[in-house]
């Protein structure tokens, strides 16, 4: 009888031991999951501090209409406008008494250049620069006399002129005033302008036709001489909704572009149409006026893959 009673008691004991781990398990269980929901946040979002967007350089945009350029892509090579160019000469021959400028050198339109020293009077008379730019030649110093050869030459190189190569089959889609995207062959600088010449003969080295495009050249950055890349625009494409290029990412085969919410950034299959190699038609998958990452989002792509990664351990 005693013997059945503690069988009994032991009976209990281990029911009870049980019973005691299983709850420990689960509330264990429990806050272990909490706290990677916390970490990596909802599946499929990236958290962000605001000083964490500024530190990598983030920058946002908000999904609006656009319009999609057809272009007709060429090259090209930049030239000086020659309609800011000033060849020096003298007014009256004689001997040069003074050269204020080198070649390289600023100047300053009304800027005295050259002194001289008329043969006939003697009088001496400054030649000033018509305009703004910089002396690219010098054929003059003092003690010399005059002769027909420019004593300096002055070049104004806030325009130029980008000349491209077209094709005699595309001709035909070239057009005077036709707006024109310009790039240098890397790619990191690029400017517009307008078709402001054809030329009526080919050229007969590579049997294609010159098309002249002026643009500015405020900061000097298109230098006579250098190759570049061109977008010459046929027609502008009404869109409902566009993004930039730069802000699209491939996620599992998918373009995905990172929109912000409540919840962070939400990496967003969507759906795109034409694009122009700057701008890109989105068919599905966003809202107009929604705010999306327009640059760097491929931090956001990096840092869901981390959270990938840990989901997976």
């Amino acid at each position: 009888m005693k013997s059945n009673t503690q069988l009994k008691k032991s009976f209990i004991r281990l029911i009870t031991c049980c019973f005691a781990i299983t709850l420990l398990s689960g509330q264990t269980f429990a806050e272990t999951g909490h706290g990677e929901e916390e970490e990596h946040g909802e599946e499929g979002h990236v958290e962000l501090t605001q000083e964490q967007i500024k530190h990598a350089g983030i920058t946002l945009a908000t999904v609006t209409s656009g319009s999609i350029r057809d272009v007709l892509p060429v090259y090209g090579v930049v030239a000086t406008n020659a309609e800011r160019v000033q060849s020096v000469t003298a007014r009256f021959d004689g001997v040069i008494r003074e050269v204020k400028k080198s070649v390289g050198d600023p100047v300053r339109k009304g800027e005295p250049l050259v002194t001289v020293e008329a043969n006939e009077s003697l009088k001496t008379y400054s030649i000033v620069s018509a305009l703004n730019g910089a002396v690219t030649q010098r054929n003059a110093n003092a003690g010399e006399h005059t002769t027909d050869i420019p004593l300096l030459v002055v070049q104004d190189f806030s325009t130029v002129w980008v000349e491209l190569s077209v094709f005699p089959k595309d001709v035909a889609q070239v057009e005077l005033g036709q707006r024109v995207r310009i790039l240098s062959l890397d790619s990191t600088h690029i400017a517009e302008g307008k078709i402001i010449y054809i030329a009526p003969l080919g050229q007969t080295g590579n049997q294609a036709i010159m098309a002249r495009a002026l643009i500015d050249n405020p900061n000097g950055i298109w230098k006579p001489g250098l190759f570049v890349n061109a977008q010459i625009t046929r027609a502008e494409i009404a869109a409902p909704m566009v993004i930039r290029n730069e802000a699209l990412q491939i996620v599992e085969d998918n373009p995905v572009v990172f929109v912000r919410g409540e919840e962070g950034f939400e990496a967003r299959t969507v759906t795109l149409g034409r694009t122009d190699g700057e701008l890109t038609e989105v068919v599905a998958g966003l809202s107009a006026d929604e705010v999306y990452v327009s640059k760097n989002s491929f931090i956001l792509k990096a840092e869901l893959g981390k959270g990938e990664v840990g989901d997976d351990d």
